[in-house]
C-alpha cells in the first residue's frame, strides 16, 4: 500500500527537462497526488547536470534528490508503464530516513 502522505515531511528536488517525457509522466504523477517538489532544470539552472551526473554516475532523468543527501531514481525503465506509484514512494521513504 503506498504511503503518499509520509512523503510531505521530505524536501523533494526533482532533476528533469521539459524535453524528457519519463520527466513529464513523473512531473504529472507528482502534481495528481499534491505532493511538493522543488523542479531543477537541468538544461537552465547552472550546473545542475554536472551535479547529477558527479552524484550518481548517471546521464538519465529524471531522478529525485532527497533531502539533498540520497538520490532515487525518477523511472523504472524495467517496467512496461516506466513508473509505479507505490514503488517510488516506497523508494523516496527509505532514501529519507
Amino acid at each position: 500500500m503506498s504511503r503518499i502522505e509520509d512523503l510531505a515531511s521530505l524536501d523533494l528536488a526533482v532533476y528533469s527537462a521539459t524535453w524528457c517525457p519519463d520527466c513529464r509522466r513523473l512531473e504529472g504523477w507528482l502534481a495528481e497526488h499534491g505532493i511538493a517538489h522543488t523542479k531543477v532544470d537541468i538544461e537552465t539552472v547552472p550546473g545542475a547536470a554536472e551535479k547529477l551526473e558527479a552524484e550518481t554516475g548517471k546521464r538519465a532523468i529524471p531522478f529525485v534528490l532527497v533531502g539533498g543527501k540520497r538520490w532515487v531514481r525518477g523511472y523504472h525503465k524495467e517496467l512496461p508503464q516506466r513508473l509505479d506509484g507505490d514503488l517510488l514512494v516506497e523508494e523516496l521513504l527509505a532514501a529519507g530516513k
